[in-house]
């Protein structure tokens, strides 16, 4: 990997870089500039001086900047003179642009700036789309503007040629003003600080930059037309803002936050390659209303922030759907200002020390890093303090054969080595931390901790003891400019820094050995001298190192009890463009903790440009393995909360169906070990279908609906259930139904697993083969021709003559292939009959055009026609499911939570809807049994398409025609039915179907809703007439027969029965029966309406589906 820079500026004003290959800071020289700040990029580095002016610095390269200036002259066909530069008075200039508009002698055209020079003088350009024209470089035409040729012709009335000059960037390696100082528009206000970035955004043109920057008054400026042929841009345009800025961000792609002076950001939305300048702005509070942002920084996919109190804050969830992000963190540090560089790598300057910090740790999946860690980098203003000590040592200054001690070693105590004044019977002196003479040319090296104070005594080595309290200075000599061995930084920026995450910098060690200065300082020792010192440094070691056990004893156990690693080879479908499948290595680790708690790693290895990286995803985060149904790859997709926001999930592919089955199974083991979910679901568990047909069940925790910590449903973990549904209702009794997509009727057994989930993820029981079926739907396409019809050949803005049902895509039959490698064709092509909207005999319907509302018949002003062709496909899989039989179903509906129910309470409420449109009533559903035992039909008016029941038994449904229904009077102990009662004074009447009992005379019973009054009647029967019609009175209901809805009850001898007085009822009285019984009294309720329509006198709305809950 190429090396790249760092770029940096300090308390002085000087530019620094640091180059990724090495491990020291270069000085950018040049005349007498001093800078505020810095903004880099890979090509080139702008930057804000202490005069408030914008310069920029570009690199140096073999490859020059050149920019081509085009001028063309024009001229008309004279039949005097021929062509000459005479032009008529609506033509274009005789010197012009390339469009004609524009003015352009030759002598007009001057340089952009003095940055430039030209590299040549104005010549003809005698190419024409890449071949030669005549000589003269001319190019015909009939007139201004049309289609120039290289050949003359008979009707050539103009003509015109283009002038061609190159100019060159001359200002490399140098900061050049913008404006320049020979340009006289001025800018209205000077800058206080500028950020560089948009060389990534999506399908940009490459070598395009976004400059934005931010004048004194809190305005916000963008330069236009800044790239790689034009470094300076163009001119800068004013940026409307809500409030006064401070400091801006510009990421590499999409991302633009700015901070204001209330303490809130600003983020930019709308940015594109047609619109880099974005839309609108959209505003973020801060971490803290006590403290407000101070400073920002943005890159690819993060956003860092530092408040007023110094604290370094990590915005989560930032992204290019969503620019803004969801929440800040708090990380650890004190920071004066974040930058954020390439890869989202981050550097920072402490507050307390002026030192650059690099965060330590930072990956695609953990973006907030680990660690600061310090930069321990020369510079070379260094190497010439360095230079001048080492001379002063090889003059024979001190350190002769002065030393004394001989063959004994002295170590004072701390409190000799903190007294001042020089010993008269020495001649040397000790220098301290703080230049404090010392007595003795030993000095104690203390390794205990040090205490907090001021660190830039020892900032070159920050990780290694303090050296100046090894160096031994003649008398009356200080110590070297403490200040420039630690270097005071003011502003750092790593846009132009790429730093990979596995990547090896040099810049935290020290170099190899002590500096020349601290190497030249050495002293002869004697044996008995180094035996006391290294006996002494082992006894501080030994005493640190138990004062730090003693610390850590409470802290539990960290290695793992056993680890086990399995590894394969797998497909994965790669992050960045151009999107395609690679080959890659993958290894699941498990490892199970002290704690008896395990978790698990995936790790993806794939190489790029020949190097070998890797990704890893923790499965304690995985909240979601989905199969992908494709016809070419057998493939599944891992989700979490980060990629779910992002919607870029980790896609792998196997080999074969069993491969995939089995890393499916393997993965999904794991993650329900890391939660610690296993078994079948519970009862309050949440159900759901996808819409390929799988079946999801998820846990509910805690923190799931808690008020003071709502769960986003991002981070649920979901499992998935063997099996295929449409439809899938659960309620808290663990009653769970679904329907097929063939509209097959199936209910929970209570297993778990099935389909690709075998061993361990799939119990051994409850376990059952399933099958479903779903059609396949493709569309003919045809346009009316005068000549012969309709035909397949339409218009060349029509769509495809075979089709989907939207047309994009062009669906034959020969081509249309099952959705999966799991389905099989079980039937051949067949007309469909029954789509919205009618057909005709043939199965087409007719439109005005594509795409219009059909209907089933010809008229005049049809002029397209379609026809859906459809066949049948088969899944045959397995899961805890068990076929309810016979009736399909439409819809199911089951009551949530039933109101005060146990285990030997009240059955179950289920409610369903045919698929024909019946209603219908499952009776007997309980936990012990949640099939069920017999269906209730329930009586309608016309066919319903969807039913719904609430708690406290409240039933809706919907029409197939959109209009709404209410039944009333539904109740726990009949969960069907409404009161109707029933006295009879005969000797027996039968209510319902034939093997209902008879109700005794005087009896009561409850008519069941729906069913028929007077089915049968028995002995002594009075005639049952149905509601009067038009004509007066129904047709008599004989004894035995049937009928259904409100009813009148006419006597034995045909006399009418008398209406009594309060609610409706009707009063059988007189007659005798033939056998004799003496004279009886009959009372009868009418049935009441058991839907009420829900209507409210205005028009009625087409509903779809009814909800309860």
């Amino acid at each position: 990997m190429p090396s790249s820079e760092l770029w940096a500026v300090d308390l002085f004003g000087r530019v620094f870089t640091l180059s990724t290959a090495g491990q020291q800071w270069e000085l950018c020289r040049d005349a007498q500039l001093e800078f505020k700040r810095v903004s880099a990029a890979a090509p080139c580095c702008w930057g804000i001086a202490c005069d408030n002016q914008v310069y920029v610095r570009v690199g140096a390269s073999d490859v020059p900047i050149r920019c081509r200036e085009e001028a063309y002259e024009n001229q008309r066909w004279n039949p005097m003179g021929g062509f000459c530069e005479a032009l008529l008075p609506s033509d274009r200039w005789p010197w012009s642009d390339v469009s004609g508009l524009q003015h352009r002698p030759l002598d007009g055209v001057a340089l952009p700036s003095p940055h430039w020079e030209w590299e040549s003088d104005w010549y003809v350009d005698e190419n024409f789309g890449g071949e030669p024209t005549e000589k003269g470089g001319w190019t015909y035409a009939i007139d201004f503007p049309h289609t120039y040729t290289r050949d003359k012709k008979w009707n050539s009335c103009v003509r015109r040629r283009r002038w061609t000059r190159y100019r060159r960037y001359k200002s490399r390696d140098t900061w050049a003003k913008i404006p320049s100082e020979d340009d006289p528009q001025q800018l209205p206000d000077p800058f206080s600080d500028l950020s560089v970035g948009g060389w990534e955004i999506t399908d940009e043109p490459v070598g395009r930059l976004s400059v934005w920057a931010v004048s004194l008054q809190g305005k916000v400026w963008y330069r236009e037309d800044v790239s790689h042929s034009n470094p300076e841009g163009s001119s800068w345009s004013l940026v409307d803002t809500p409030g006064e800025a401070v400091q801006i961000s510009c990421g590499p792609h999409d991302l633009l936050w700015v901070s204001l002076w209330e303490g809130q950001a600003l983020v930019r939305e709308g940015i594109n390659r047609n619109n880099p300048k974005g839309s609108s702005w959209s505003v973020v509070e801060p971490p803290t209303s006590e403290n407000g942002i101070l400073h920002v920084s943005a890159g690819v996919g993060v956003v860092w922030a530092v408040t007023k109190d110094r604290k370094v804050w990590f915005r989560r969830g930032v992204n290019s759907h969503n620019p803004c992000g969801t929440s800040w963190i708090e990380m650890v540090g004190e920071m004066m200002m974040v930058n954020v560089g390439l890869n989202d790598q981050v550097w920072g300057i402490g507050w307390a020390d002026r030192a650059l910090y690099f965060r330590h740790g930072v990956t695609q999946s953990e973006l907030s890093g680990k660690t600061w860690k310090a930069i321990v980098a020369g510079r070379e203003c260094d190497g010439s303090r360095a230079g001048s000590l080492s001379s002063l040592l090889s003059a024979g200054c001190f350190f002769g054969d002065e030393v004394r001690g001989g063959g004994e070693s002295h170590v004072p105590s701390n409190s000799e080595a903190e007294r001042p004044g020089p010993d008269p019977e020495r001649d040397v002196e000790v220098a301290g931390p703080a230049s404090a003479p010392a007595e003795l040319p030993w000095t104690n090296i203390d390794l205990k901790e040090p205490k907090k104070g001021p660190r830039h005594a020892a900032a070159d080595f920050p990780e290694t003891t303090n050296l100046s309290s090894l160096a031994l200075l003649p008398l009356g000599l200080e110590e070297p400019d403490s200040a420039d061995c630690h270097a005071l930084w003011a502003w750092v920026s790593g846009g132009g820094c790429a730093v990979e995450a596995h990547t090896t910098l040099k810049w935290f060690t020290a170099h190899s050995g002590l500096r020349a200065s601290m190497q030249m300082l050495s002293l002869p020792i004697t044996p008995a001298q180094t035996a006391a010192w290294r006996k002494q440094i082992f006894q501080q070691l030994t005493e640190r190192t138990q004062r730090e056990l003693e610390n850590f004893r409470h802290y539990e156990q960290a290695v793992e009890q056993s680890v086990w690693v399995k590894t394969g080879a797998l497909q994965w479908w790669c992050d960045w463009k151009p999107h395609k499948w690679v080959d890659v290595r993958v290894a699941l680790e498990q490892f199970t903790g002290h704690d008896g708690v395990r978790d698990s790693i995936l790790f993806i290895y794939y190489m790029i440009h020949e190097e070998k990286k890797y990704i890893h995803v923790f499965l304690n985060e995985v909240t979601a393995l989905v199969p992908v149904l494709n016809e070419a790859k057998h493939s599944f997709a891992v989700y979490t909360p980060e990629r779910t926001r992002q919607r870029w999930p980790v896609r792998l592919a196997a080999a074969t169906e069993q491969d995939m089955s089995d890393w499916l199974a393997l993965l999904n083991l794991c993650c329900c070990e890391s939660r610690r979910v296993h078994g079948r679901p519970s009862p309050q568990a949440i159900w759901s279908v996808t819409c390929k047909g799988d079946i999801f069940v998820s846990e509910p925790s805690p923190d799931l609906e808690a008020p003071e910590r709502w769960l986003p449903c991002d981070q649920m973990f979901w499992r998935q259930m063997g099996g295929h549904l449409r439809v899938v209702e659960a309620n808290s009794r663990g009653v769970v139904w679904g329907i097929g997509y063939d509209h097959t009727a199936w209910v929970y057994t209570g297993g778990y697993g099935g389909g690709c989930f075998q061993g361990l993820a799939s119990s051994t029981s409850n376990i059952y083969t399933q099958s479903d079926v779903k059609c396949v739907y493709i569309y003919e396409n045809q346009r009316w021709n005068p000549v012969t019809g309709y035909t397949s050949r339409g218009l060349p803005t029509d769509r495809y003559m075979w089709s989907d049902a939207t047309g994009l895509q062009e669906c034959t039959k020969a081509s249309t292939k099952p959705p999966s490698l799991q389905w099989a064709w079980v039937s051949d092509w067949f007309v469909d009959f029954s789509v919205p909207g009618g057909t005709d005999q043939e199965g087409w319907q007719y439109a005005s055009d594509f795409p219009a509302l059909y209907h089933g018949h010809k008229t005049m002003k049809d002029f397209v026609r379609r026809r859906c062709w459809t066949r049948k496909c088969k899944l045959v899989t397995s899961g805890p499911w068990l076929e309810v039989a016979p009736i399909a179903l439409g819809d199911v509906s089951i009551i949530p939570e039933t109101p005060g129910a146990h285990g030997s309470g009240p059955g179950i409420a289920l409610w369903a809807v045919s698929d024909k449109g019946d209603v219908l009533c499952r009776l007997g559903v309980c936990e012990l049994n949640p099939a069920g035992s017999s269906w209730l039909h329930v009586g309608t008016d016309q066919p319903f398409a969807s039913v719904s029941i609430g708690g406290c038994y409240q039933v809706w449904a919907v029409a197939r025609d959109g209009s709404a229904f209410y039944r009333g009077s539904v109740s726990p102990s009949k969960p069907a039915e409404t009161e109707t009662g029933v006295r009879g004074a005969h000797s027996g009447v039968r209510l319902g179907r034939e093997r209902e009992p008879v109700v005794p005379p005087g009896g009561h019973t409850q008519l069941p809703a729906g069913h028929q009054l007077g089915t049968r009647v028995q002995q002594c029967a009075p005639r049952v007439r149905g509601a009067p019609g038009p004509g007066g009175l129904g047709s008599p209901v004989r004894p035995g027969q049937c009928h259904q809805g409100p009813q009148e009850l006419i006597p034995g001898d045909g006399r009418q029965a008398q209406r009594g007085a309060g609610p409706p009822q009707w009063a059988l009285e007189g007659g005798r029966c033939p056998a004799g019984d003496p004279q009886s009294r009959l009372l009868l309720r009418p049935l009441p309406l058991t839907w009420s329509r829900c209507d409210a006198g205005f028009e009625r709305p087409r509903l779809m589906q009814a909800v309860l809950s």
